[in-house]
């Protein structure tokens, strides 16, 4: 090998790196957010709810279409055996949905509960950041296997995860700031239909920004791998005191 070879070996390392930490970073947030069905899931419940109330006014009929759209869902994750907690959390978001509705009469009621726990989230990821515990870095710590490694031994990644829960929060208050207003003022359709269309986008975004910021930090320190790594150190420190005659 030459001297004018080795750069271009280095290069072509730092590049693969770089698409591995890709990789991993796409993976987690996947397993994380749930990827394309979970933001089916979340929509579909809400989307036939306001079409349902569009076509008809009626109110039952509405929450029992999307009450049925929401087990559905849930059956079809338990028949393919897959991870059913995102099918799981819109079941949850829906009924409380319903009941809230069905408690006042007022259809707008239906999505109240969701938007109070946007706003709270919103909140819950500027406060923790603030107190120097992203919210972003709990939940994603155990995906990346770092669990929370991050906070004393790898101040970039703590950085990222910091701007990552920051964009989710202003992102969230953003949404809250223009579904509230129109909650108390808006006609009961064109708010559900304003509501659904603003599911996904500001979701995208987050995610996106998320993406950004943790590939360009550094990558993850495995805490799994280190503490199976020290614990068969042990027992091969034990096999060879075992082995080691009496003096």
């Amino acid at each position: 090998m030459t001297s004018l070879d080795k750069p271009t070996t280095d290069t072509e390392d730092i590049a693969a790196a770089a698409q591995d930490a890709r990789a991993v970073t796409e993976a987690a947030l996947f397993e994380a957010f749930g990827g394309m069905r979970g933001m089916i899931e979340t929509v579909m419940p809400g989307l036939l709810f306001v079409t349902v109330y569009t076509i008809n006014n009626d109110l039952h009929l509405s929450a029992i279409g999307a009450i049925g759209v929401s087990l559905l869902l849930v059956v079809v994750r338990l028949a393919m055996r897959d991870t059913v907690k995102h099918a799981f959390s819109g079941v949850f978001g829906v009924a409380f949905g319903v009941v809230f509705a069905m408690m006042t009469g007022n259809a707008k009621d239906f999505y109240l509960p969701g938007m109070l726990y946007t706003l709270g989230l919103a909140l819950a990821y500027i406060i923790t950041t603030l107190a120097g515990f992203p919210l972003l870095g709990l939940m994603l710590g155990p995906v990346f296997k770092e669990n929370l490694s991050w906070r004393t031994r790898n101040p970039g990644r703590k950085k990222a995860y910091a701007k990552a829960s920051y964009a989710w929060g202003l992102i969230l208050l953003a949404k809250s700031a223009i579904l509230f207003p129109l909650y108390w003022w808006g006609d009961t359709t064109q708010f559900g239909w304003v509501l659904v269309a603003l599911k996904i986008p500001p979701f995208l975004l987050a995610v996106w920004l998320t993406w950004v910021f943790l590939v360009k930090a550094p990558p993850p320190i495995d805490v799994f791998a280190e503490m199976e790594a020290q614990e068969k150190a042990e027992e091969e420190r034990k096999a060879a005191a075992a082995r080691t005659p009496w003096s």
